[in-house]
């Protein structure tokens, strides 16, 4: 295939503008000229299916010493994306998050490049001719690893590998690898295992007969035929198969055992009728730091992408006083694998359960809309969509205005707050105040002041209208929820 360094001396050097158009594929029609006008810029056909150089992902560091220490522990690595639809814009945001996520997994990003097509290649994901453009691209960055923008097939790692002759990943493989680095709790180093283990199972590589663990038996003096040839028997991959699966039926119940604690927790919380909110968005949104500013937690807040893996539950209070449990959890990112959600249903189990969804987006980030879209997917998926939802747009003192107008006209419940500065967040909790879910019954009662700790309670898990100190008890005029409405009702007034 000619490539777009063949190309004339012309066109080789396109304006950053026009590159798109060097990308189309036979599914962008020919544009011809009509009455000698030209219909926009032309381009040969070889220019516009080549490889596109995405500027702007090199991490290479200045400091000679911090690079010689980074080389000794990270990775070398080129990106590659198929850009199927969308505008360029998309496939550049794209290929930047992936960059992203090699980032955080430790690695230094050297290149990136995307390819047009209609569809992956089933063979080799990018193509043949431009798998072997790939490879000069990793001889000439001295890459040892490729990362591709997509969960590749068994036989696409093979091939692919087999051309570019460094190891190749993809974006399943990257995010199971940031898990595994990130998971604290025994529960979430659990998941992390299951969920590489799924992923790796059918990827094993076998490599012949020679890895063959037994041989099928036969009588002494046998000098062949019959049973005594009956030729390999369980090879080294279909062991390491059976291992594998032997050791995620055994974490699947060490998983299920570890969820009857956080059940118990959670049904606690519910008996007490303490409200709760959950905090959901994309992964770097900013979920951790907003939770620390609305409870003073003091949860670890990292510019990284999935710096929280774990649910953290934390204590809240309203400007009224009244309790809340505030959840924070596992961001979300695009094209999560479903194994992955299944793998994480513990963290949005606290999504499903919460009587409200923070949904925290990026306002800084240049299309939020579509965090938005990829984060209601996984709602839907862990069946929270019945669930209330505030929109919290967070980052306001990095957004742009226009994207924060832009947001607030298409979110019929949104807020601009700022999690670093505070912007925002008084008006965030006199909302959640007025949201929370209420106490149904209201009493007017005198307590004796041996009970006391049902006044406690009143203050606790209920909202408290006035409260008179008298010689007899504690007059006490509140709204709670119907359990505690019986315990008060032996000092209702007589009829």
């Amino acid at each position: 295939m000619t490539s777009s360094s063949s190309l004339p001396q012309d066109r080789q050097r396109l304006p950053e503008s026009l590159r798109a158009d060097a990308l189309m594929e036979e599914d962008v029609a020919w544009s011809h000229e009509i009455d000698g006008e030209r219909d926009g810029d032309q381009y040969d056909r070889s220019d516009r299916a080549s490889l596109r150089r995405v500027a702007g992902l090199s991490t290479e560091l200045e400091d000679v010493t911090e690079v010689e220490y980074r080389q000794l522990r990270l990775e070398r690595v080129v990106l590659v994306g198929v850009w199927t639809s969308g505008t360029v814009q998309d496939a550049e945001n794209s290929l930047a998050e992936l960059a992203a996520l090699a980032e955080t997994a430790g690695a230094q990003v050297l290149d990136g490049v995307v390819q047009r097509r209609d569809k992956p290649d089933p063979a080799t994901y990018i193509g043949s001719g431009k798998a072997l453009e790939l490879r000069d691209i990793v001889l000439e960055s001295g890459a040892d690893t490729v990362v591709c923008d997509g969960e590749l097939s068994p036989g696409q790692l093979i091939h692919l590998e087999d051309v570019v002759k460094v190891k190749v990943v993809d974006r399943t493989a990257l995010i199971l690898d940031i898990f595994a680095q990130h998971a604290k709790s025994r529960e979430g180093k659990a998941q992390v295992s299951l969920a590489q283990m799924q992923y790796m199972l059918p990827r094993l590589r076998g490599w012949g007969q020679s890895l063959s663990r037994q041989m099928g038996g036969g009588g002494s003096g046998s000098t062949g035929g019959g049973m005594a040839t009956r030729g390999p028997g369980e090879t080294k991959i279909e062991t390491d198969r059976r291992r594998i699966r032997e050791k995620m039926a055994k974490m699947r119940r060490e998983i299920a055992e570890m969820k009857t604690g956080r059940d118990v927790k959670r049904q606690e919380r519910r008996r007490n009728k303490i409200p709760s909110v959950a905090i959901a968005g994309y992964t770097n949104a900013g979920k951790s730091s907003l939770l620390n500013r609305l409870t003073g937690a003091g949860v670890l807040v990292e510019n990284a992408l999935f710096a929280t893996l774990d649910p953290t539950v934390r204590r809240a209070e309203t400007p009224s006083g009244r309790l809340y449990t505030l959840a924070d959890t596992v961001g979300f990112v695009r094209h999560l694998p479903h194994h992955l959600v299944e793998a994480f249903r513990s963290t949005m189990e606290e999504v499903a359960d919460a009587d409200i969804i923070l949904h925290v987006v990026d306002g800084s980030h240049p299309v939020p809309e579509e965090q938005l879209a990829a984060v209601r997917e996984v709602i839907r998926d862990v069946g929270a969509t019945e669930v209330p939802e505030i929109v919290i747009v967070n980052k306001a003192d990095a957004a742009d205005p226009l994207i924060l107008q832009r947001l607030l006209r298409q979110e019929k419940r949104a807020l601009v707050v700022s999690a670093r500065t505070g912007e925002g967040i008084a008006e965030l909790r006199d909302l959640l105040d007025a949201e929370l879910p209420r106490p149904q019954v209201e009493i007017e009662v005198l307590v004796p002041y041996t009970k006391g700790a049902l006044v406690s309670r009143a203050h606790a898990e209920g909202e408290v209208i006035s409260e008179e100190h008298t010689g007899e008890g504690t007059v006490l005029k509140a709204r709670v929820h119907e359990e505690l409405a019986a315990e008060f009702r032996p000092f209702l007034p007589a009829a």
